[in-house]
């Protein structure tokens, strides 16, 4: 059987380079986590702790974007403009009681919206999305509403910079409408290189939390899609990854 080009990806060499200066902006912060900088067109990856890289974590609202790619491909919304209910109940974020459309939904990380998304979708188109994004260990058990956010989905950071370069690039077996649509969601106001979505997971006992920042830069024409994945022992922590993740891809010469 023919290998897919996602296939022949995992299976080949990384090609990684340590930076130290990221390993010292990781040390001088307090974080310990991952960071990994892939440049889609030379296959090399750059980064700190290559072994953590390659661990796969549950992804929490880092899935926002498969999820949103998939609901498109479904029909299960026309488009990123449809309003989502919230469901009316208790919400952990006060700006997350109010329906709103993917595009709003994404940048306030609603995630009550993207459970009503993800129930629209239904398991069965669920599995068959993750597969055919080749989306970290494509376990999607049977809580259709919970599995990005409590697992059995997990992905490594390695993992993560791979789709999200073959979604930067069209090369996604979605149609490119929903491609596209996806990627207009996710870029960053005021940085118009910039494109990313922040995921935290947090178990109910609230251990061994992990925090994400994942995306892609676009410079010079190139794409370089990045993953960080952080241990959260408290809110400050948390409040570190945007611009601990910002500094390095600054360092980099990528922002």
């Amino acid at each position: 059987m023919a290998k897919t080009l996602a296939t022949e990806a995992k299976t080949a060499p990384i090609v990684w380079r340590d930076d130290a200066r990221i390993g010292e902006m990781f040390e001088k912060a307090g974080v310990t986590g991952t960071l990994v900088v892939h440049d889609v067109a030379t296959g090399e990856f750059t980064g700190h702790d290559r072994q953590r890289a390659s661990i796969r974590y549950v992804p929490a609202s880092t899935f926002k974007i498969p999820n949103s790619l998939i609901g498109l491909d479904a029909g299960a919304v026309a488009d990123v403009d449809e309003v989502l209910p919230y469901g009316g109940g208790p919400t952990l974020m006060p700006q997350w009681a109010r329906d709103m459309p993917l595009r709003e939904a994404i940048r306030v990380s609603n995630v009550p919206v993207y459970k009503e998304l993800a129930r629209r979708i239904g398991m069965p188109r669920m599995r068959e999305g993750l597969r055919k994004l080749d989306y970290g260990n494509m376990n999607a058990g049977n809580t259709i509403d919970t599995f990005w956010l409590e697992g059995p989905l997990k992905i490594s950071a390695v993992e993560q910079v791979r789709f999200l370069g073959r979604l930067a690039q069209d090369r996604l077996p979605f149609p490119k409408p929903a491609m596209a649509a996806v990627r207009e969601i996710v870029r960053q106001e005021g940085a118009a290189n910039l494109y990313a979505k922040t995921g935290w997971y947090m178990p109910d006992d609230r251990k061994n939390q992990i925090g994400w920042w994942v995306g892609w830069v676009e410079k010079d024409g190139k794409v370089y899609a990045f993953a960080m994945n952080v241990d959260i022992t408290d809110d400050t922590v948390a409040a570190k990854r945007v611009p601990l993740g910002k500094a390095a891809l600054q360092s980099l010469g990528l922002l």
